[in-house]
């Protein structure tokens, strides 16, 4: 493996930085494969950040619009994910801000109505339990599946 300077680390990370937005627990990991040890990886992305090619709230909002929309993914589920990359809990808050409570509802109404066409079941409540289970492995809350439940059984009624 070939030996890197800090010079060529740093111009490296910076491109790596300018192809994708990405975390600093990201380039920091990617630093360590490259050969950094600790301290420098640390000076790097401490530049990368003064310099603004890092950016966590940034990386946040960005997480957050795709995984909700694209991904189909709730709120817990990205919680936990921001988690795992080792960011703030204000950088997560502030990405949170960034969803639409009604493409959100939309999301999730939509998800249970395409997944309770396939479900196969013996009672409305075994059918609910499953799409409760499958809405939960999205990463939606109890309160926001049960809202959903509800909304389309009065509308069902309606109909």
């Amino acid at each position: 493996m070939k030996e890197y300077t800090e010079k060529e680390l740093a111009l490296k990370a910076e491109a790596y930085c300018v192809a994708a937005e990405r975390c600093p627990s990201d380039v920091e990991e990617k630093l360590k494969r490259w050969g950094a040890d600790e301290d420098m990886a640390a000076r790097i992305v401490e530049h990368l950040c003064k310099e603004r090619f890092l950016d966590g709230t940034r990386y946040c909002r960005f997480f957050v619009r795709d995984k909700y929309r694209f991904d189909q993914w709730g709120r817990m589920k990205i919680v936990q994910a921001l988690r795992m990359k080792r960011l703030s809990s204000g950088e997560i808050e502030s990405g949170l801000a960034e969803i639409d409570a009604e493409e959100y509802r939309n999301i999730l109404r939509n998800l249970l109505e395409k997944k309770a066409k396939t479900v196969k079941a013996v009672s409305d409540y075994d059918r609910n339990q499953k799409l409760i289970r499958f809405a939960v492995g999205r990463g939606f809350t109890m309160d926001e599946i049960m809202q959903q439940i509800k909304q389309c059984v009065s509308d069902e009624y309606l109909d």
